[in-house]
């Protein structure tokens, strides 16, 4: 490999510098002065030459090749002071630079650029960067501060429920969104059947939505990433950061292992409902539990100026057990190893080691003490190359293999139990992927990414594969023995991005992405739920096809102050799933025979204004979509709304620095009601009341709408020692949203029926308290 990549690298340098003239790199690291953190997508800037600049990569590194002479050059990064130097180019120079935070108080900036100018600038669409540490004062259900909860408050993301973590893109399914932690993928992101996402945003440093432009290193999810990095740790000074609030409290403690060189950082929460339990009259109730806890951990070393290595990992679980009756936990395990090495100033490598695993299990207890169990496991390898040809070219290539293991379902039981085990044929497969990509500079005012990616999914052995007749009947069984290859399916995913500057302050995009969806969420209910099983591509089912082209005009006003979008979108979806009536989905090892297959599309357009500095700021997003699924064998063929097809989503976030001390935040959500299958008449047969369904999905829930307020109190800032309090309320106007609807007799008037409406919540008051040293 690295004799390849040596080649490679020489190759693309002569092709480069056939007509140049003399040229020097000038490469370097971006960092926060205070903590030594690596800044993502800062941006350099070459004042003296007009559309010539860089950004820093994930890693806080960049590289500019810039003909001999004297440059003037920026360094800015939203949030922090710019940075100038003048430079004597005349050789390759390194240039590291360590910005420093804004003094003065710019409002919370939550939905950000890296750049001032950067959401009208670059070829990227449809991308929305999330800074935890700048999303403190919105107000959430339980106050527990939430990347998750904030993501869905943005044009084109739609929550899955009532204060659930989970969310759709553009018209994609849950599964459809690819979570990673440090590059590692997260199969189940919510804690407490989503009322918490996983992720502690105490340990998050940086969070990227990506629904439309997608780069080719990411696949696998046909709708979005949402690409997650953990703190790396201050490498200047030690700290403790924790949180107490009236369900969960965590803590975080970082600093330098060797200064300047090395650092840590271990964040832990935990929530304590259980311990309310006590104070329950109901015998069973005080000796039940129900907690969930994560720790995140990670460290670096800076080997020298051209090697630095990274560990990072996950550990989190809920658990949950009613008195002696039964138990139920679930949780993720992740683990990272990544190897940062400069092969030159110009030809940058990251190479990763990635461990996932996220398994569930329930144990039945009393008298029979059975455990079910489930899981998936996946390992795998990924090498990345950036190489900086000129300040018009940044080529990205590289390629990863991942093999799964995946458990559907395994059932224990003691010796001498009058049950007997189970365990259903693990399902094994290796998911292959290679790329190249280009980011070019055209003219200035056209820039254009392109990039090919090739993605094949293999089943292998060993285990028993299905073959079934046109009747869903069992035809044949194949047995295949360790790494025997099954069927390799997949293909070609082009990647297309344009941009074209209309002004200094407006410009036209346009994108269009292919992507192939290996693996695939069997669920019964409109959210993720623990108990979800995975499902890999097969001799019986095809991988999913996501095609899907965007629009989009931005526009900034008032020195960038103000920022403004419209985009547009059309989505194809091939192979999508569904199930035949009445599906056994649970413990069955010949599942695939209940599925059926078709196709999906949604198009929408996607509106935002953003108001970034000034002591009142905020955003505004309101989307219109129409998200479309047909099948053969259902609602006789003709095509009907997926569950999660919401005509008009809109919402409102602002915050309002009332002085230094207080700032008040309120969020407005409106959606239309999910489309459902309601029945439409009762007919009784032999005594029995059977009711009776027409189309699928064709009725509606009640149009959502609430309001969450939350006022942040400064109670003491110094040098050494920072406090606040945050009081919140969720549902302030205590609006009764329907989460569920049931059909019974009525109790007044028997023989008829009524729909009768459950709510989750009403007023959901919180207050947690913060402190920094």
């Amino acid at each position: 490999m690295l004799r390849t990549t040596t080649l490679l690298f020489l190759f693309l340098e002569v092709c480069f510098s056939l007509t140049a003239q003399k040229r020097f790199v000038l490469s370097g690291n971006i960092k926060d002065a205070a903590s030594g953190e690596d800044l993502i997508g800062a941006t350099i800037v070459v004042k003296n030459l007009q559309n010539t600049g860089t950004t820093s990569n994930a890693y806080g590194f960049y590289s500019l090749t810039l003909e001999k002479g004297q440059y003037q050059l920026s360094v800015q990064f939203v949030g922090y002071e710019t940075e100038a130097f003048n430079l004597v180019l005349d050789e390759n120079k390194s240039l590291n630079v360590e910005m420093k935070e804004r003094s003065f108080e710019i409002g919370n900036i939550t939905v950000t650029g890296e750049r001032a100018d950067r959401n009208i600038s670059s070829v990227d669409m449809g991308n929305i960067k999330m800074i935890p540490g700048r999303i403190e004062s919105i107000p959430v259900i339980f106050g527990e501060r939430d990347v998750f909860k904030t993501i869905q408050l943005t044009a084109g993301v739609k929550p899955a429920g009532e204060g659930s973590s989970g969310f759709y893109v553009r018209g994609g399914g849950i599964d459809q969104n690819l979570i990673s932690l440090d590059e590692a993928p997260v199969y189940n992101a919510s804690h407490l059947m989503g009322f918490f996402s996983v992720f502690n945003s105490e340990s998050i440093k940086d969070a990227n939505l990506m629904k439309g432009s997608i780069p080719v290193e990411f696949g696998g999810r046909a709708s979005s990433v949402f690409d997650i990095k953990m703190k790396d740790g201050n490498q200047k000074e030690y700290g403790v950061t924790g949180n107490v609030g009236l369900i969960s409290s965590g803590l975080t403690v970082e600093g330098p292992v060797i200064k300047d060189k090395s650092s840590f950082v271990v964040s832990g929460r935990r929530t304590y409902a259980d311990m309310f339990l006590v104070f329950s009259n109901d015998e069973d109730v005080n000796n039940s539990t129900l907690y969930f806890y994560d720790l995140n951990l990670k460290t670096n070393y800076k080997i020298n100026k051209n090697n630095r290595i990274f560990l990072s990992g996950y550990f989190g679980r809920d658990k949950f057990k009613f008195a002696e009756e039964f138990g139920f936990d679930w949780g993720n395990k992740t683990g990272t190893f990544r190897w940062n090495h400069n092969f030159s100033e110009k030809l940058f490598s990251n190479t990763s080691v990635i461990f996932s695993n996220y398994s569930y299990n329930i144990n039945i207890l009393r008298d029979l003490d059975v455990d079910i169990r489930s899981e998936i496991q996946d390992w795998n390898i990924k090498q990345d190359f950036s190489y900086y040809a000129n300040v018009r070219n940044t080529i990205k290539y590289g390629g990863n293999m991942i093999y799964h293991n995946i458990l559907p379902g395994e059932i224990s039981v003691p010796p001498g139990s009058i049950y007997s085990p189970l365990e259903i044929t693990r399902r094994k497969a290796i998911e292959w992927a290679a790329y190249v990509s280009n980011q070019q500079t055209i003219s200035e005012k056209i820039k254009l990414y392109y990039g090919l990616r090739l993605a094949l999914f293999s089943n292998i052995g060993p285990g028993e594969f299905y073959e079934f007749d046109d009747d869903g009947a069992l035809a044949n069984t194949i047995e295949k023995e360790d790494f025997e290859f099954v069927k390799t399916q997949g293909g070609l995913e082009p990647r297309l991005g344009l941009i074209y500057m209309l002004g200094a302050e407006s410009s036209v995009k346009a994108s269009y992405n292919r992507i192939y969806q290996f693996l695939h969420l069997l669920s019964n209910s409109t959210t993720a739920t623990p108990t979800d099983l995975w499902l890999p591509s097969s001799n019986n089912v095809k991988p999913q096809i996501s095609d899907q082209f965007s629009l989009g005009y931005f526009r900034n006003f008032k020195n960038n102050e103000f920022e403004s979008s419209l985009e547009i979108y059309y989505k194809d979806l091939k192979n999508q799933i569904d199930y035949k009536n009445s599906a056994d989905l649970i413990f069955n090892s010949t599942v695939e025979a209940e599925l059926v297959f078709g196709r999906g599309w949604a198009y929408g357009a996607e509106l935002t204004v953003k108001r970034n500095y000034g002591r009142i700021n905020g955003w505004l997003s309101y989307t219109w979509s129409k998200t479309m699924r047909q099948f053969d064998e259902i609602n006789q063929g003709d095509p009907f709304p997926a569950r999660h097809d919401r005509t008009h989503d809109f919402s409102i976030v602002g915050m309002y620095d009332i002085n230094d001390r207080l700032k008040f935040s309120a969020t407005w959500v409106y959606y239309t009601g999910n489309a459902v299958t309601f029945p439409s008449g009762r007919y009784e047969i032999d005594g029995q009341i059977v009711e009776y369904y027409t189309e699928r999905n064709g009725y509606r829930m009640p149009d959502y709408h609430r309001l969450d307020i939350g006022l942040t109190w400064v109670r003491k800032k110094t040098s050494n020692f920072e406090s606040s309090w945050n009081f919140s309320i969720y549902n302030a106007y205590a609006r009764e949203n329907a989460y569920y609807i049931d059909f019974r007799e009525s109790e007044t008037n028997p023989g008829e029926t009524e729909a009768v409406q459950f709510s989750l919540f009403k007023i959901v008051p919180s207050v947690s308290y913060k402190f920094k040293f």
